[in-house]
């Protein structure tokens, strides 16, 4: 999974500081054991001592060694065993002190060899939500909040199908793309509708499960999108430029990019090309997409290229929201 490096930094940065708060309460347990119990201070530097003495034995050849390696053994399980009778006469359990790690697959490193581990995983999927609640409002939104009492049951435009009965279908298959995100046949959605359908709420919806799953998610409107690609080719000798190549490396790498908006953006030869660079990589690498717009999917292809066109055509499973606008609804009900 693609995350993003300051995403990956701070979670980083939450384990450090994890690690070294229990550093400090066990130092600080230690003080108070010592105090109480005078002896085991003394236990614990001959523990040490015996630890040091058993690596430099063990690295020794012959029968010599092997006997003083079992002789240090058992005085180090004679202390062991002093240790834990003196703990339990001060009410500790004889563990207290030894500072086991919280997660003992990776002994609070965060990874397992060149793998990251489950825990920096969750720290990982935190921050990338707090990341996503800065442009999405992921406060209410999830899919069990979701209301489809706001689409009228009655056939839409007098005749076909109900916007109730599309919305169940456009619901179930953005819930089940974000639920099974790695085993659902579709990786590319596009959200179609005029505004004030849902689009956005879905998307965040989307965006959450996928995130809270430990997948990497970047969301962000066709304006910020073209405007980072535009920075990366015009500005490169500058910060804006180095932001622009960073952000540009998001949205290719990431495991969902959900791009918001699509078509309020001046379309021009720049943005078709960025447009058609970002969909293509993407296609190309298998990663997945999901593409909100105001424009159906005959009006994108009037406006894009043959090759974009292409793309939304056969890459892209189309969602159709229709439907009265749930913004006026809500204002009409208060």
């Amino acid at each position: 999974m693609a995350y993003d490096s300051k995403v990956i930094q701070r979670a980083a940065q939450r384990l450090a500081e994890r690690r070294l708060a229990k550093t400090r309460q066990l130092e600080q347990a230690r003080d108070r054991a010592y105090a109480k119990e005078p002896r085991l201070a003394a236990l614990d530097r001959k523990l040490r001592s015996t630890m040091a003495q058993l690596m430099t034995s063990a690295l020794r050849d012959g029968e010599d060694s092997a006997n003083a390696v079992q002789t240090i053994r058992a005085h180090n399980l004679s202390l062991q065993r002093e240790r834990t009778l003196l703990l339990e006469s001060i009410g500790l359990p004889g563990d207290a002190l030894d500072g086991k790690p919280d997660c003992p697959l990776c002994q609070d490193s965060g990874w397992t060899g060149t793998h990251m581990c489950s825990c920096l995983q969750k720290l990982c999927a935190e921050e990338q939500i707090k990341e996503l609640s800065k442009l999405l409002d992921l406060g209410e939104q999830s899919f069990d909040t979701f209301r489809l009492d706001y689409y009228s049951r009655e056939p839409w435009r007098g005749g076909g199908t109900s916007p109730r009965e599309n919305m169940e279908l456009v619901y179930e298959v953005c819930l089940n793309y974000a639920q099974k995100f790695d085993r659902f046949p579709l990786k590319n959605l596009f959200l179609s509708g005029p505004p004030g359908l849902g689009k956005t709420f879905l998307s965040a919806c989307i965006a959450r499960t996928v995130s809270e799953n430990g997948r990497s998610v970047v969301y962000d409107t066709a304006l910020n999108v073209f405007a980072q690609f535009e920075a990366r080719k015009f500005l490169r000798d500058s910060k804006d430029g180095d932001e622009g190549r960073d952000e540009t490396r998001r949205y290719l790498r990431c495991d969902l990019l959900i791009l918001d908006d699509l078509g309020s953006e001046l379309t021009t030869q720049f943005t078709q090309s960025a447009l058609y660079e970002l969909m293509n990589s993407r296609l190309v690498s298998g990663r997945h997409t999901v593409i909100s717009s105001n424009l159906s999917l005959e009006e994108a292809a009037r406006r894009y290229s043959p090759p974009i066109a292409s793309r939304l055509e056969g890459e892209y499973h189309i969602l159709r929201f229709f439907g009265d606008d749930i913004r006026l609804l809500k204002k009409s009900r208060m």
